[in-house]
């Protein structure tokens, strides 16, 4: 047994103690062991138990799970779950590979078999000692072949961020600290802005060995693809931190991470138009995934910016010129709407029809393109959408794929197939701003020379200032103005409410810019663009940068 366990016999079954604490009773006699962890014996093999675990197997087998892990016996542990095989090595690592000693974990209340629970232990390493403390939970489940109470094994019952096949390490630092500033020098840390953390990581595993740094001592997780970054934990030795550069702007950043934490689910970024520079990246929840960079979701009406590009470049509309809006529309068997079925006088302008955000107005107009993956073209050679971006970490670079039909014209209104987040929205907007897409960074291209992506041709003079032009009556008087009211500059902006398939309530998208500055906010279930996302983008672009 691991750890100094004792074993006692009593009467032919064996207690399994660890600092004088019993963590149950197995039968030693014709036991056959089940393929969901756990023995059970001859006898018991045709009375199993099924339905879900009651509350007194919940705890029971959750306080021997929880006691057992506490005092180091993994192995002991790991019977009481229902994947032995894959338990033990990684429990057994908690001490052994992460040096992770000193354990008290403290359950809180069940929630039906759920059971919540806080660590606070020590991570220990060359006569070095650190605390550290999270939470977690674990679920107990009906063993489908022992009929017993187990917890249902996941790498995430020993660490929140512990993911299938990775490691918890501890020792010299895979890759030296980085000192993150921002584009005027101040620092940024993940404490400070908890959205940065798995950028931070991302940059640190790129760019630590060539910033000039040198490792320290630390706990890490280790994921097993990788191509992802070590996710840091605690730091028991500072090393010497090289400098990274980053496009950033602490002040927009700290905009952004209040921003978003109003809200569940929110994902905003800022860029600046005539760089491309990153300022403003934050996600409520902040966890490892970036779903400001790496979300993948409908846009809703936002993508009226390009589409509305397509129609202007095509000579199909002009800014003051009519434009249909009806009620709704038929296309190839598909019929369209607006909010509320709400329709615009004959003689309304495609200003109006964009700053109203009319959905039929943008449909009755694609027969007229010729071309049905016009707005394909459109998103890849004038905005950049789908090229392969080098921002420096990660990105999903969005999607307009080619289509036809009503799955088409679900796309000129920003549904359908097309693919964007937060970032890819930020950049349309940034584009739109200047006729030329730059392709965003959130480190400076000198740091490394990499090769950016350029789109292959930019919007004429007359068409940049007739979209500005329409983005700037959405903001004044259009479906953004209340959201943008409080902003200053010259401003401009696009609402948009993406429908997604089960979904009661839309999400809300929203992009702005004010002055050199652009930003792109998406709420999950938050409704109408100017609702939610609107005040979002708004704060961000207040905080300039």
């Amino acid at each position: 047994m691991r750890s100094g366990a004792k074993v006692a016999v009593i009467g032919g079954a064996f207690v399994l103690m660890a600092g004088g604490i019993g963590y149950g009773a197995y039968s030693m006699l014709g036991d056959t062991v089940g393929g969901d962890g756990g023995t059970r014996s001859a006898a018991e093999s045709s009375k199993v138990k099924t339905g879900p675990p009651s509350a007194e197997e919940t705890a029971e087998t959750s306080k021997g799970f929880l006691d057992a892990w506490a005092a180091g016996d993994a192995t002991a542990a790991s019977l009481l779950t229902n994947n032995e095989a894959d338990a033990e090595p990684v429990l057994a690592s908690y001490g052994e590979d992460a040096r992770i000693g000193e354990v008290k974990i403290t359950p809180g209340p069940a929630v039906g078999t759920k059971v919540p629970y806080t660590v606070k232990a020590t991570v220990s390493y060359d006569g070095k000692s650190k605390p550290l403390s999270y939470a977690s939970e674990l679920t107990v489940v009906r063993g489908l072949t022992t009929g017993k109470a187990l917890v249902d094994w996941a790498p995430t019952v020993v660490h929140p961020q512990l993911t299938e096949g990775a490691t918890l390490k501890t020792g010299a630092s895979s890759t030296p600290a980085i000192e993150a500033v921002d584009h005027s020098g101040q620092v940024l840390t993940k404490e400070k802005y908890p959205s940065l953390g798995p950028i931070l990581d991302t940059l640190r595993e790129k760019y630590g060995e060539s910033a000039g740094g040198s490792p320290g001592i630390e706990t890490w997780i280790e994921p097993a693809d990788e191509t992802q970054p070590d996710i840091s934990l605690v730091t028991l030795a500072e090393g010497k931190p090289g400098k990274v550069q980053t496009t950033l702007d602490a002040g927009a950043q700290a905009a952004a991470e209040r921003a978003v934490k109003k809200y569940a689910q929110a994902s905003v970024v800022a860029v600046k138009p005539s760089t491309g520079a990153i300022r403003a990246v934050a996600n409520n929840p902040a966890t490892g995934f970036n779903a400001a960079m790496q979300g993948k979701q409908a846009p809703g009406s936002t993508l009226k910016i390009v589409t509305a590009a397509l129609l202007l470049e095509k000579g199909l509309v002009t800014a003051g010129g009519a434009a249909e809006c009806p009620k709704d529309v038929l296309y190839q068997g598909r019929s369209f709407h607006n909010l509320d079925h709400f329709a615009l006088p004959d003689g309304s302008t495609f200003t109006q029809s964009f700053a109203r955000s009319c959905n039929t107005a943008f449909i009755k107009l694609i027969d007229d393109t010729k071309d049905d993956a016009a707005l394909a073209k459109e998103a890849r050679d004038v905005f950049g959408i789908g090229l392969d971006w080098k921002t420096g970490v990660v990105t999903t670079d969005g999607s307009v794929p080619e289509e036809t039909g009503g799955v088409a014209a679900a796309q000129y209104i920003g549904q359908g197939t097309v693919q964007m987040n937060a970032l890819n929205m930020a950049s349309i907007t940034a584009t739109a701003r200047t006729g030329t897409f730059r392709q965003p960074v959130i480190v400076p291209q000198s740091l490394d020379n990499r090769q950016l992506a350029t789109a292959s041709r930019s919007l004429s003079p007359s068409v940049t200032q007739q979209l500005t032009t329409m983005m700037r009556a959405t903001a004044a008087w259009g479906t953004g103005a209340k959201a943008m009211a409080s902003v200053g500059g010259d401003k401009g902006a696009k609402t948009g409410s993406a429908e997604v398939d089960g979904q009661e309530t839309s999400n809300s998208w929203f992009t702005g810019f004010s002055n050199d500055l652009a930003a792109a906010a998406v709420v999950q279930t938050g409704g109408h663009g100017g609702d939610a996302a609107g005040p979002v983008v708004a704060e961000v672009l207040r905080a300039g940068g």
